[in-house]
């Protein structure tokens, strides 16, 4: 008898623990600038960002303008998990409900980062990365897994970085993103796994510039620490 009810005990804590498991320190990024024209950048993020906010317990948001690390155009993290003091006994019913009214949140201000002010010509994607990374330093844990979610079409030109008078070889890709890295200009994303939606969408011109600019991003979200980099 005993031995039934020592296995009944762990079959519910096991029920528990999977019902309150540790999910994902998230973050998204909304470019506001040219990217945010076509019908399909908004239609992206309708549709790939609910699955994505499904696998984390908090995210942060941060917008593309001319200025993103100083722009006024912000939105508040939404915390998904349940608290402990929402959920003391971990239950996870109550853990599902929660984070099903917490998601609701995630979508609509994504959506408002569309229609940030200008702030500038450009587009300062970086800023926008290294504004977020500040926003999820302060959330990282060593059980949680680590991702960000970019829609952009990843044409940074402003500050130290033009995409457009980028010289690609490689020698000069290398040599670029080192100078970045000194300069701290790259975000520190060690441990984050990156994908991009909407990579060079509405560029026409230069299209052998193409997978050279691709190498170069890659190769600098390596540098920065990214695990991996996914430019769709």
């Amino acid at each position: 008898m005993g031995a039934v009810v020592a296995a009944l005990g762990l079959m519910l804590a096991g029920v528990a623990a999977c019902g309150t498991e540790a999910k994902g320190v998230c973050g998204v990024i909304v470019d506001s600038t040219s990217y945010a024209d076509p019908a399909t950048s908004r239609a992206d993020v309708t549709s790939k960002l609910p699955p994505f906010a499904q696998d984390c317990d908090w995210i942060a948001f941060a917008a593309v303008t001319g200025s993103s690390e100083s722009s006024t155009c912000r939105q508040d993290p939404v915390a998904i998990a349940a608290t402990q003091s929402e959920n003391p006994n971990d239950n996870p019913m109550v853990e599902d409900r929660v984070r099903a009214h917490r998601i609701t949140e995630v979508l609509p201000r994504a959506v408002k980062l569309f229609d940030c002010p200008a702030e500038g010509q450009g587009s300062d994607v970086l800023g926008a990365l290294r504004y977020l990374v500040k926003q999820l330093s302060a959330q990282r844990r060593p059980d949680q897994a680590h991702q960000i979610i970019v829609f952009s079409d990843l044409i940074n030109n402003r500050g130290d970085l033009d995409i457009n008078k980028l010289d690609l070889n490689e020698d000069a890709r290398k040599q670029k993103i080192q100078e970045l890295k000194n300069a701290r200009l790259l975000p520190d994303l060690t441990g984050y796994a990156v994908v991009v939606h909407g990579f060079l969408r509405e560029k026409t011109s230069s299209p052998d510039r193409f997978p050279l600019l691709e190498g170069f991003w890659k190769e600098a979200f390596e540098a920065a620490g990214a695990t991996t980099a996914d430019l769709l």
